[in-house]
């Protein structure tokens, strides 16, 4: 979710403003930061989170249809003529694509995740161009961001209410 995060980001800025260089590569950095505290956790002792069989198999569906879904969003805006919709769009399907994994996991967060990228989506798709899209693209950079801190403590939490087992 980070890395996607920082994706919009960094499209945000190139598209929207129109930044290049070390400016589009900066999102990185948020990315980078809450990777070096997922790899802590990770090698922190104790059990973390595993999903469910039924979980592992929504994620899998979910994010193939995500992968379909971005491909056709982009292909639909760009043959409409309206690149001003790429980030909104984009945001919608990511969004769609949070919430069969909420529903498979009864995990509500994922719920809340999912309807903050539709809502954003909905908010670029009605504020003209170019605003629509900033604001899309930033509160999808935000909302991914916030939801990967979240699942990083999260999980850092379940290890240390577990006991490692060897």
């Amino acid at each position: 979710m980070s890395f996607f995060g920082a994706v919009f980001a960094a499209l945000t800025l190139y598209w929207q403003w129109h930044l290049s260089g070390i400016t589009v590569a900066l999102p990185f950095l948020g990315f980078m930061l809450i990777g070096l505290a997922a790899s802590y956790v990770i090698r922190t002792p104790g059990e973390g989170i595993k999903p469910s069989p039924k979980e592992e198999r929504a994620i899998m569906w979910s994010s193939i249809g995500e992968g379909v879904g971005l491909f056709l969003a982009a292909n639909i805006v760009v043959n409409l003529h309206r690149p001003d919709l790429l980030l909104p769009s984009m945001a919608l399907v990511v969004g769609l694509h949070f919430l069969p994994i909420a529903f498979a996991g009864g995990f509500r967060p994922f719920y809340a995740l999912g309807t903050a990228l539709i809502v954003a989506a909905i908010m670029g798709f009605i504020v003209d161009a170019p605003t629509g899209g900033k604001v899309a693209g930033l509160m999808a950079a935000g909302a991914l961001w916030l939801a990967s801190g979240i699942a990083v403590h999260r999980d850092w939490l379940a290890r240390r209410q577990t006991p490692a087992t060897v």
